[in-house]
């Protein structure tokens, strides 16, 4: 009896799941669909590049699994019935919807921005969270004059790497971060030091301890009284879990995400995983894993492992989940590798300048390369029986 799998979301942990199931399971019973609404993967720690008017190279997901027995859906999610074991979804372009029915779900829907409630943040600002948002802020940032104002509100790792960005690119324009603390508080001495220094020379206006508000279409304002001036305003303060899950029976935190057991398995519902953003996990020192790909890609592999072992009743593999750097890109030509502790605490130790710049752009290109090559050692034979199943499949359901 076949096993269907079915992945939702094909970011960095959905992507990574899809092809490392299609790695670990080389079976005729087990079958694997990647459910996502676009054809090609979206890096979204490049986006802030994106939006600077940056190209970045497109990664076709038809080109990615091909061979891998990976099924691709572009649909988008509608709803998830953990009960009945079904997700419903909408193929792009074609009306009514499809019932799709699974054996074990990996659910990886990922985040989106958050405007925190913020009057005037949905209707005036921008984000950079969706590659439709940082094509709309790129769009009216190549229509801003010179000298025009834009503020970045967040001082977190996408903030930062915003402002950097966009002044870098423009340095015409008169570009303001607004962070609700001290400027990198969370990064050591040196951290804070080079930041600064950075920061400094793109010629950047820091509003710190700055809590906006309310945004208007020409204005940010502040909960002490601050205005300041805004053709243009990003909003980068935090993300918001996907809301499919929300109506559903899974067990959740008060902020929305699914709570698992050290397998990445739902705690309520065994036949159900939950990835990166969308799951809550616990890391080094019982702290849970924040939203990031360096949390959420190990527990891609955990939760593909788990899935794999169980299906042939071995063992269960131990992924560790633990912290090593914080790594900021600060514009093309200078960046912060704050190295941490396990659970993701700033050390005294910090890389600047170009190299940090390189190092952060070989992390970015090594998690890209590792979802375009998601059955990278698998052995000649394994691969070549899965691309015959692989067509052979494909035959089977064309000719049904």
């Amino acid at each position: 009896m076949e096993h269907r799998i079915v992945v939702l979301g094909a970011g960095y942990t959905g992507a990574v799941a899809a092809g490392r199931l299609a790695k670990r399971l080389h079976r005729e019973d087990v079958r694997i669909t990647l459910v996502n609404p676009e054809p090609d993967f979206v890096e979204r720690v490049r986006l802030h590049q994106l939006a600077a008017g940056q190209d970045l190279r497109p990664r076709p997901f038809g080109e990615m699994f091909a061979g891998t027995g990976v099924e691709l859906k572009l649909a988008k999610v509608t709803a998830v019935d953990v009960d009945r074991k079904t997700v419903v979804v909408a193929a792009a372009n074609t009306p009514g919807r499809e019932e799709l029915a699974y054996d074990t779900l990996v659910y990886a829907l990922g985040s989106g921005w958050n405007d925190g409630g913020v009057p005037g943040t949905a209707e005036h600002a921008h984000e950079v969270s969706s590659r439709p948002g940082a094509l709309r802020l790129r769009d009216r940032l190549a229509a801003l004059d010179a000298g025009r104002p834009v503020v970045v509100v967040g001082g977190g790792l996408t903030g930062l790497e915003a402002a950097t960005e966009i002044a870098e690119a423009r340095p015409d324009l008169d570009v303001a971060l607004a962070a609700r603390g001290a400027l990198g508080d969370w990064l050591s001495e040196k951290g804070r030091a080079h930041l600064r220094r950075t920061v400094d020379g793109l010629g950047i206006t820091i509003h710190e301890h700055a809590v906006v508000d309310a945004v208007e279409a020409d204005r940010v304002t502040t909960a002490d009284g601050r205005t300041v001036p805004a053709d243009v305003t990003v909003w980068t303060t935090g993300f918001a879990v996907h809301p499919i899950a929300r109506a559903t029976a899974l067990e959740l935190t008060d902020g929305g995400r699914i709570v698992v057991d050290a397998t990445m398995r739902s705690v309520s519902h065994p036949d159900v995983y939950a990835v990166g953003d969308a799951a809550t996990a616990t890391g080094p020192g019982g702290k849970p894993l924040r939203m990031s790909c360096a949390s959420g890609v190990p527990m891609a592999w955990q939760a593909a492992d788990a899935i794999a072992a169980r299906l042939a009743g071995t063992k269960i593999p131990s992924i560790p989940i633990r912290y090593f750097q914080q790594c900021i890109s600060l514009g093309r030509k200078e960046g912060l590798i704050q190295f941490v502790t396990a659970d993701d605490r700033a050390v005294d130790k910090v890389l600047t300048g170009r190299a940090a710049a390189f190092y952060k752009e070989m992390i970015c290109k090594g998690a890209a390369w590792g979802v375009a090559h998601p059955t990278a050692g698998m052995p000649g034979r394994r691969r070549r029986v899965a691309q015959q199943e692989t067509g052979t499949a494909a035959r089977v359901r064309a000719a049904a």
